[in-house]
């Protein structure tokens, strides 16, 4: 199987469970996987036969930025839901990152795999 990748999107959203986080917006970063079979794309050089990744980007830009969760991990079950509504058959890769939420570390998320 093929995957399609999108690396380091961000935006900011409403996330985490202290007040002061309530009420303001943090970068969230999001590296994405998809296994795809890209055979049909690759030979008919037809972007309906592709995995339309600059789609499923706006999508979850729009929901992440939207969001109002308190953990990450609620927010990275409900992106890989949002993309399985249109892909219901397709491997997802999510790691989802809070950059900054822990003194002294670059970064720190999760990975999900469904």
């Amino acid at each position: 199987m093929d995957k399609v990748f999108i690396k380091d999107l961000r935006t900011q959203a409403i996330i985490g469970i202290f007040d002061w986080e309530r009420e303001v917006r943090q970068e969230i970063k999001m590296d994405f996987e998809f296994e795809f079979n890209c055979s049909k794309a690759a030979k008919s050089d037809d972007i309906n036969d592709a995995f339309d990744y600059k789609k499923i980007s706006k999508k979850v830009l729009s929901f992440v930025e939207k969001s109002n969760f308190k953990l990450i991990e609620a927010l990275g079950e409900n992106i890989i839901k949002l993309i399985k509504k249109d892909f219901p058959d397709i491997k997802v890769t999510l790691t989802i990152s809070k950059p900054g939420a822990l003194r002294g570390a670059k970064d720190v998320g999760l990975i999900l795999i469904r």
